[in-house]
C-alpha cells in the first residue's frame, strides 16, 4: 500500500490546521460583529438612563382672572390648569375656552368675561336696549361699553365704529391683552384722536 512521505503528511496537517484555524477565526469574528450590532440596536431602542424629565412650560394668562401674568406649569398641563393657577373671576366665561386643550410653551390664554351687561346689571342682554351705549344700568343711568369684553355687534353700536374697526378692536385685545385705559383704544389702527373724541364718552375698561 502506498504511503505518503512524512514531509507531505506534515504539510497537509499544517494546511488543514491553518484552514481550521482560519475558519474558526472568521466564525468568531462574525459572531462578535453580530453581537456588537445587536447591542447597538438595543442601546438605540432603549431610553437613555438618567434622561432629564420633560421641561416645564411658561404660559401667559390674561383677561378675567384674579392674578394675570406668566405662570410656570409642568409639561402636559391643560388650559384648565393655567386658569386655575391665575384664579378665574366670578364673571369669567369659562365656557368660551376649551379647558381640556393641552398647553404649549409660550402660549397666551385670554379668559373672557360673560356679557358685561349681565355681569354688571344682572339683566340678560336680550332685555336691555339694543344700542349698547344707551343701555340702562342698575342705578338707572347709562352703562358705557367695556371695550375689553364687548362683542363686535356692541362695538359697531359706538359712534363711527363700523364692522372693520370693531374687528380690529377685538383683534388688538386678543393679541395685546386687555386695554388698561379707554384712551388705549387709539393704539388700534384706524382710531385716531378725532375718532376717539367721538366714542370716549361711551366706552370704559375694567
Amino acid at each position: 500500500m502506498w504511503q505518503m512521505p512524512g514531509r507531505q503528511q506534515l504539510a497537509i496537517l499544517i494546511l488543514a490546521a491553518v484552514i481550521i484555524f482560519g475558519g474558526g477565526y472568521r466564525y468568531a469574528l462574525w459572531q462578535w460583529r453580530a453581537s456588537a450590532e445587536n447591542q447597538v440596536r438595543v442601546e438605540q431602542a432603549a431610553p437613555p438612563s438618567g434622561a432629564p424629565a420633560p421641561r416645564d412650560i411658561l404660559v401667559h394668562v390674561a383677561g378675567a382672572v384674579e392674578k394675570p401674568g406668566v405662570y410656570t406649569l409642568p409639561a402636559g398641563s391643560r388650559v384648565q390648569d393655567a386658569v386655575k393657577a391665575a384664579g378665574a373671576l366670578a364673571g369669567a366665561n369659562l365656557d368660551a375656552l376649551n379647558l381640556a386643550a393641552p398647553l404649549a410653551d409660550g402660549q397666551k390664554i385670554i379668559v373672557p368675561l360673560k356679557d358685561d351687561r349681565e355681569v354688571v346689571t344682572g339683566v340678560p342682554p336680550a332685555q336691555q336696549a339694543a344700542n349698547p351705549f344707551q343701555r340702562t344700568g342698575a342705578a338707572g343711568g347709562t352703562q358705557p361699553v367695556n371695550i375689553n369684553t364687548a362683542s363686535q355687534k356692541e362695538l359697531e353700536g359706538l359712534p363711527g365704529i363700523g364692522p372693520s374697526l370693531a374687528q380690529r378692536i377685538i383683534q388688538y385685545r386678543q393679541e395685546k391683552g386687555p386695554f388698561k385705559t379707554p384712551e388705549d383704544v387709539k393704539n388700534v389702527s384706524g382710531i385716531g384722536e378725532k375718532k376717539y373724541e367721538q366714542i370716549k364718552d361711551y366706552i370704559t375698561v375694567y
